[in-house]
C-alpha cells in the first residue's frame, strides 16, 4: 500500500492538532515510533502507517473539552469513549472523516477514517504494588468494554446479525469508561514524579517518563513541520529501543495498522 497519500493526510491531521494546541495552550509531544522517526528520519519511519502523540493529564483533558466544537464545522473529528459510544480504547484519535479505512487484527463499530493517535500521560504510584493493582483494575475494565462493544481480531459475517446494544447496555458501558478513567487518573493529586502512557503497547517500564521528562519539551523537524518533542528523547528513545539509530531487519520494516484505505472515495493501494 502506498503511504504517502496516508501520511499526507496525517500530517494534515498533525498541523490542525498543533494549531488546536497552540490556541489553547496546551502541552504535547510526540512519543513511540513517532519520536523515533523524528529523531532518525526527520519524519515518518519511511514503512511507518500511524502517528503517536503524548499529553500530560491535564492538557488532554482539556483538549477533550474544547476541541469537539472548535473542529465541529470541519471534516475532522476527535474520537474518544463518550464522542463516539461504540468506541473502545481508552486514549483518543483524531480522525478525518473524509477517509475511511479498514484496520489488521481490528473489527469494529466505531467510526472510521485515517487518525492520530492522542495518548495521555498519567501519575502513577512510586510502589509497585500499588502499579501493579493499578495495571490489574485498567486491563480489566479496558477488556470488558473491548468485549461489549464487540471488537473482534477479523471480521465474520454472522457479526453484522448481531442485534446492536440497548440504550440501557450503552449506558453501563459507558459506566465502564468511566470508571477506566478514575483507575488511570487515580493518583493525580498526589506528589508522584513519575507518568505512564497506561495504554501503551511496550512493556510496563518502557514508557514511563520522569516529571522533568514529561516537561522539559523542545522542537524539532518532523517532515515539514516543526514539533514538540521531549528534550531529552535520548534517554527516553533508548529505553524504549535500545540502539535506537540502528535499522530494523528488512522483514520488519512493514506497515503493520490498515488493510484498506479510501480517501475521498477513492482507494489507496
Amino acid at each position: 500500500m502506498k503511504l504517502k497519500p496516508i501520511h499526507d493526510v496525517e500530517l494534515n491531521l498533525l498541523e490542525t492538532f498543533i494549531m488546536l494546541c497552540h490556541q489553547y495552550s496546551l502541552s504535547y509531544f510526540l512519543i513511540g515510533g513517532s519520536l523515533l522517526g523524528s529523531i532518525r528520519h526527520q519524519g515518518f519511519i519511511p514503512w511507518d502507517d500511524d502517528l503517536d502523540i503524548g499529553m500530560p493529564r491535564k492538557d488532554y483533558n482539556q483538549l477533550l473539552k474544547v476541541a469537539p466544537t472548535t473542529l465541529s464545522h470541519t471534516s475532522y473529528f476527535l474520537q474518544t469513549p463518550y464522542t463516539d459510544r461504540n468506541y473502545g480504547l481508552s486514549y483518543a484519535k483524531l480522525l478525518d472523516l473524509d477517509t475511511n479505512i479498514q484496520e489488521i487484527n481490528n473489527i469494529n463499530n466505531a467510526k472510521k477514517g485515517i487518525f492520530i493517535d492522542i495518548f495521555p500521560f498519567d501519575a502513577i504510584s512510586p510502589t509497585s504494588s500499588e502499579r501493579t493493582a493499578q495495571m490489574t483494575k485498567f486491563k480489566f475494565y479496558d477488556s470488558s468494554i473491548i468485549l461489549r462493544l464487540g471488537y473482534h481480531l477479523i471480521d465474520n459475517p454472522l457479526r453484522k446479525m448481531i442485534r446492536p446494544l440497548s440504550t440501557k447496555q450503552y449506558n453501563e458501558v459507558r459506566q465502564l469508561k468511566h470508571k477506566r478513567d478514575d483507575i488511570m487518573q487515580q493518583f493525580s493529586d498526589t506528589h508522584t514524579t513519575e507518568f505512564k502512557n497506561l495504554a501503551s503497547q511496550y512493556k510496563y517500564d518502557r514508557e514511563i517518563m520522569t516529571a522533568t521528562e514529561l516537561t522539559t519539551i523542545t522542537t524539532h523537524p518532523f517532515e515539514h513541520l516543526n514539533v514538540c518533542i521531549p528534550q531529552y528523547y535520548d534517554q527516553i528513545l533508548t529505553r524504549m529501543y535500545g540502539d535506537y539509530m540502528q535499522l530494523p531487519p528488512k522483514n520488519e520494516r512493514v506497515q503493520k495498522h490498515f488493510k484498506e484505505i479510501t480517501i475521498n472515495g477513492e482507494s489507496i493501494e
